[in-house]
């Protein structure tokens, strides 16, 4: 079946959000101090949430309040935060694979609470990313831990939660504001639990304010920014498959910037990858149910 030129753009410019997300790793590892992973999330949402209040000028109104800090804390406060405890507990790729399972929850949640219907393709989409990430990542001697799985899952629940909630209540301002929003009630939210649970930064030096530089204004207020837009215009489960450019970024970028070894095993993992990506977007570009079709005519 033939895709719109437009959904094609919405694909391309949405993936640029994971694919951005994939230097998180080389970033924090090669700029930013260690020890620090509740101050760094915060320092990486709130100043770009400020900067983006401030372009835009433009407050939430009524239950918009309510509903940014939900999906601030969802997105990117209790996200992050597990994200890390899950990263710290656990060898990056078992941290990775575990995370990888966040599509699949979309798609339930998407059925759930906004109806929309389970594509037996984008089950098989999630399932063969998952292995993807598995053949880029794991290592024969990972080791597991429990809090690790927990948190890995708890974050994997939460971003899902976040995804759909971000289509289902489709915010009346545009993706630039309702990015401010979310990113500035998720840095507050964060703000206390750092200044609690972890010892003031050092003087920072000029690697780690490019760093935080990096991860703030394109890793926090570009990328986002991208995703919800494509959020507002592709269905969930579409978007969150894109997710699995992430670690195939981040592999990429450890095999030609750090001089990691590239294993047979990964070659095959990124192409898993990419069929991946390909099943999913293709699972959403199906037409919809003449039911379906028609309740989403008539939806306001």
């Amino acid at each position: 079946m033939k895709i719109k030129s437009s959904s094609l753009t919405d694909i391309g410019l949405t993936a640029i959000a994971p694919a951005i997300w994939g230097s998180t790793y080389l970033v924090t590892t090669e700029f930013l101090p260690h020890g620090y992973p509740l101050t760094v999330a915060m320092l990486r949402a709130l100043p770009a949430g400020i900067i983006l209040l401030l372009i835009v000028r433009q407050l939430p109104q009524g239950i918009w309040w309510a509903r940014s800090l939900i999906l601030g804390a969802l997105n990117f406060s209790f996200f992050w935060a597990m994200l890390f405890i899950s990263a710290y507990r656990l060898p990056g790729g078992v941290a990775a694979t575990v995370g990888a399972i966040q599509p699949l929850i979309v798609v339930m949640l998407a059925r759930m609470l906004i109806g929309t219907p389970v594509r037996m393709l984008a089950i098989i989409a999630g399932v063969v990313g998952m292995a993807g990430v598995g053949l880029l990542v794991l290592t024969p001697g990972a080791a597991l831990d429990p809090v690790g799985i927990v948190a890995g899952l708890a974050g994997a629940v939460s971003m899902a939660f976040g995804t759909v909630l971000t289509r289902h209540w489709a915010p009346p301002v545009s993706s630039l504001t309702f990015t401010a929003w979310q990113l500035t009630a998720g840095g507050l939210l964060l703000l206390p639990v750092a200044l609690l649970f972890e010892p003031s930064l050092p003087v920072p030096t000029t690697a780690n304010i490019l760093g935080i530089a990096w991860l703030g204004l394109i890793g926090a207020a570009l990328t986002y920014l991208l995703w919800f837009r494509g959020l507002s215009r592709l269905e969930p489960a579409a978007v969150a498959s894109l997710g699995f450019l992430s670690p195939l970024v981040a592999t990429l970028l450890g095999w030609g910037v750090l001089g990691q070894n590239l294993t047979p095993l990964q070659m095959i993992g990124m192409v898993t990858v990419l069929v991946s990506v390909w099943l999913g977007q293709r699972a959403q570009m199906r037409p919809q149910p003449v039911a379906s079709a028609a309740a989403e005519s008539v939806r306001p």
